[in-house]
């Protein structure tokens, strides 16, 4: 039977007086998401593992505004993020992590103008921060030698400049990392940004998540990595466009970690 997941809000921690280390912003995939909720109970898995002392907002957790926003509602966007940063900001957080690149790039950038300041840190950021430290140790060898390449998300990768964490992170844990041809700087977005995620394609040739996956094949892999839950949704339709599903998986960096921690 599964450990039971040790997880405590901030509410609790206000009620005992005391503080966090982080803020685990979990997102509404993350929160709503079938596939994205395994991605959250992954990494929380590796904060239980590394004892890290952190709490999430339950249900006191709202959207970010990312969609409204890229979708042209400012007015709605700055009404969330205003109720968001007078919650943050009467818990006095400080450092929040999150696995999703969509709220990191809100709150890291859009909430300071609106009176929201936080140290904002990707979880794959803060994997390799736990490794480094020696909190995670990653005795599994799960991922030793595996083909894996990694999709750089948009909000993390080119507006954010956050390459190499991710990278580094699947090199610990032994995996034989191989690049697309577009990646880094030149990494092409899945299809999902944006707020596309929630509507249909315009006519085309071909779908954007179903040509990145070619990108991705291309390397010839056993696992396309991601950091992102909207990433893994589009990577993961693309493998099935490719009929793919037998032979190449789709796995987020914390789920390959915490398989690599034998978690």
């Amino acid at each position: 039977m599964e450990t039971a997941l040790k997880v405590k809000t901030m509410a609790d921690f206000m009620a005992a007086g005391t503080q966090p280390e982080i803020l685990f912003w979990v997102g509404s995939a993350g929160s709503f998401d079938d596939r994205a909720k395994k991605i959250s109970k992954a990494f929380v898995k590796i904060l239980n593992k590394a004892e890290v002392d952190f709490a999430v907002l339950g249900t006191e957790e709202s959207s970010t505004g990312d969609v409204a926003k890229r979708a042209g509602n400012e007015f709605l966007f700055q009404m969330q993020a205003m109720m968001n940063i007078e919650l943050l900001n009467g818990y006095e957080v400080k450092r929040i992590v999150t696995c999703d690149p969509h709220s990191y790039n809100t709150l890291k950038n859009e909430y300071p103008s609106l009176g929201g300041n936080y140290e904002v840190v990707h979880h794959t950021e803060f994997i390799k921060e736990l490794l480094d430290k020696g909190r995670l140790q990653l005795e599994g060898s799960a991922l030793a030698g595996k083909r894996i390449t990694f999709h750089d998300p948009c909000y993390l990768g080119r507006a954010n400049s956050v390459y190499d964490a991710p990278r580094e992170v699947l090199s610990k844990a032994k995996a034989k990392l191989v690049e697309m041809k577009r990646h880094k700087q030149t990494a092409l977005c899945c299809g999902a940004g944006g707020a596309q995620m929630f509507k249909e394609p315009e006519k085309g040739d071909m779908d954007v998540n179903v040509l990145r996956t070619q990108d991705a094949l291309a390397t010839n892999p056993e696992i396309i990595a991601t950091g992102c839950p909207y990433c893994n949704t589009m990577m993961t339709d693309g493998i099935k466009a490719h009929e793919k599903e037998a032979s190449v998986s789709v796995w987020d960096v914390a789920e390959l970690i915490a398989q690599a921690a034998a978690l």
